[in-house]
């Protein structure tokens, strides 16, 4: 692709400076020129109700939605709470995940992120999450999972600093755009293909 690629960042944690906003951050600049992001407000969605899901959409639900369909690909960075997924991120992945065969979650390339004070990096988080985005019918990257354990340790400023985990994460990363490029490689199904 010769074009940056456009990713959607979701950050777990609502908090104003968190962990995990500033390893998002880390990592979009890490990505330099080669990504465009846009960032989720997943804070500003309500609670999801079967009976909300008509149309028109609440906006800032529909906002998401459509963010995430202009994407090629997201990147969710997120705490972990009480060994488990933020209910907001939890939330905002509901909303996006409907209809369940025609979401803007269907077939994207989603790389996780998890991060915790805590040495195991929210590895628990990161495997709920996981198991969300493959119920949604997205496609998290194969990739080794990227943990940033002890993560209050390596804010300097307010910014993450440590070299070692942006290196590995960019493995990551590579992983993802090489499933964005094979999924752009792919024909586009005509109707008169299916008929």
């Amino acid at each position: 692709m010769s074009s940056p690629y456009r990713l959607h960042g979701i950050c777990g944690s609502l908090r104003k400076n968190s962990f995990s906003s500033a390893v998002l951050a880390a990592l979009a600049d890490a990505a330099g020129s080669r990504a465009v992001f846009d960032y989720a407000d997943i804070g500003s969605v309500p609670h999801f109700n079967q009976d909300l899901y008509v149309d028109p959409l609440p906006r800032s639900v529909q906002r998401l939605r459509d963010q995430i369909a202009k994407a090629d690909g997201l990147v969710i960075v997120s705490s972990e709470y009480n060994h488990g997924i933020p209910g907001t991120l939890k939330n905002a992945l509901d909303w996006a995940s409907r209809p369940h065969n025609g979401s803007p979650l269907r077939n994207k390339p989603v790389l996780i992120v998890t991060t915790s004070p805590a040495a195991t990096g929210g590895v628990r988080a990161q495997h709920q999450i996981r198991e969300t985005v493959i119920s949604a019918l997205a496609r998290p990257v194969i990739t080794p999972e990227i943990v940033v354990g002890q993560v209050s340790a390596k804010m300097v400023d307010g910014k993450f600093q440590d070299t070692s985990v942006i290196d590995f994460a960019m493995v990551g990363f590579a992983a993802l755009f090489a499933d964005i490029d094979r999924l752009l490689a792919l024909p586009v199904a005509t109707p008169e293909a299916t008929s």
